[in-house]
């Protein structure tokens, strides 16, 4: 996939409660390697700010809302995530920052790769100038 997406996971209704599932390589394009949280955002506050060289991820609202947007440096698109049967794909290369957390707002993260901060472009200029190269 060369584009963010939203991808629609698998819900299995039923009264006592729903039950969604991630299974990689399945109902995500990668095996994961990393998984992490964010929670208890500040209002007002702005998580991501950066790109990947080569990381995948899939990010879920496991709880309350809040945005991505994803800038491809040509153009930015905004989505919102406030389903936890909703997961949002952003593929390598793609600048992302995370904004307007609700109150009490879950965001699970599944990444491919282990953590590795030569992976991480976290200025934009830098980030402008490598999609140009």
């Amino acid at each position: 996939m060369t584009k963010a997406i939203i991808i629609d996971l698998p819900k299995i209704e039923d009264p006592r409660g729903n039950l969604s599932i991630i299974e990689e390589e399945i109902n995500i394009p990668f095996k994961i390697e990393r998984t992490y949280w964010i929670y208890d955002v500040p209002g007002g506050q702005v998580r991501g700010g950066h790109a990947f060289k080569a990381q995948q991820e899939l990010i879920v609202a496991l709880s309350g809302s809040f945005d991505v947007v994803v800038d491809d440096g040509k153009e930015k698109q905004t989505f919102s995530l406030n389903r936890s049967y909703y997961g949002l794909y952003i593929p390598p290369g793609f600048w992302r920052q995370m904004q307007n957390f609700s109150t009490n707002s879950l965001a699970l993260v599944l990444s491919s790769t282990p953590f590795s901060e030569a992976d991480y472009i976290r200025d934009y200029q830098d980030f402008l100038k490598a999609g140009r190269s």
